[in-house]
């Protein structure tokens, strides 16, 4: 039945982990990808700093991501978070990087067959009413300058995406399925935290909590969807999927819309509108995990 967990695949994805699955190694590995962030997170910025010491205005821009450039600049950053956990991979727990995706034979097809399904059901969705919300979407980007920056835009939204699925659904999920049989461990603990790094209060006052459990219960579904596949490749198409229309189709115009499209009518400032269509996104986000999880029965 679709509606069963059906987690008997997920031994493929932990299976590297179970090797060396002590508490204390998983400790010492994040200390060690904290670490590494940090300082390469410290020379990433002193370079950026460096590169814009003649345009002060620039960090205003990064703090709001309202330019394209500014927006690649935040999200190509993630892809320091990825090499930490590399690095802490391969020191710590004495097994290849790659082995945080899964099965490579795995997680490349099932991320292609569950991308296909999304942007087929995204497409749908732009195409069929109601259309907008709740007012005329504002042009952001010229159509042609849109198009010529696509590519780029894609590929840095697979960067911050494919950062956050490989620690979260990748690394602790693996090191925590490995060392406790309870999905109460390994699916909520890193789900937890995932939902609180999304804690901003003074960008979305009211609404701080509400986006909270919407990246709890986010990253629950990835994953249940990553210990059904036995990969991380469905939950960072379904991640991508929904980054891209957040961020490069249509975006808020107060937070992380530089690479936009179009804006909405409401920005995140304006709190009754921005929660009226939280719904919708919970919503989206059922639709996307039940499309994802048939796609992985075929």
């Amino acid at each position: 039945m679709l509606w069963r967990p059906d987690y008997s695949a997920h031994v493929l994805h932990t299976v590297v982990a179970a090797k060396r699955p002590e508490i204390w190694r998983l400790v010492l590995g994040i200390s060690v990808m904290v670490t590494c962030y940090i300082l390469m997170a410290l020379f990433y910025q002193q370079a950026i700093s460096e590169l814009t010491r003649y345009q002060p205005e620039f960090l205003d821009e990064l703090i709001a991501g309202s330019t394209p450039l500014a927006m690649y600049t935040l999200l190509l950053s993630f892809g320091l978070i990825s090499v930490a956990v590399f690095i802490g991979v391969r020191l710590v727990h004495k097994r290849d990087p790659l082995s945080v995706f899964g099965p490579m034979m795995l997680a490349v097809p099932q991320f292609a067959r569950v991308l296909g399904i999304l942007v087929i059901l995204s497409a749908a969705l732009m195409i069929l009413p109601p259309y907008g919300f709740g007012g005329e979407l504002v042009l952001n980007l010229a159509p042609g300058l849109w198009a010529v920056l696509l590519p780029l835009s894609l590929l840095a939204v697979f960067v911050q995406i494919s950062a956050e699925e490989i620690f979260f659904r990748g690394y602790l999920q693996q090191q925590l399925a490995a060392r406790f049989r309870s999905p109460l461990v390994w699916m909520v603990l890193p789900s937890a935290v995932f939902a609180f790094g999304h804690y901003q209060p003074e960008e979305a006052g009211g609404n701080a909590m509400l986006i909270v459990v919407w990246a709890g219960l986010f990253g629950i579904l990835m994953a249940d969807l990553t210990a059904r596949a036995g990969s991380i490749g469905p939950a960072i198409a379904v991640h991508f999927v929904n980054n891209v229309t957040a961020l490069v189709i249509v975006a808020l115009p107060d937070s992380l819309g530089g690479l936009a499209l179009w804006h909405t009518p409401f920005g995140m400032a304006d709190e009754a509108q921005l929660r009226a269509w939280m719904p919708v996104d919970f919503a989206m986000m059922i639709v996307s995990w039940l499309a994802a999880r048939l796609a992985l029965r075929r």
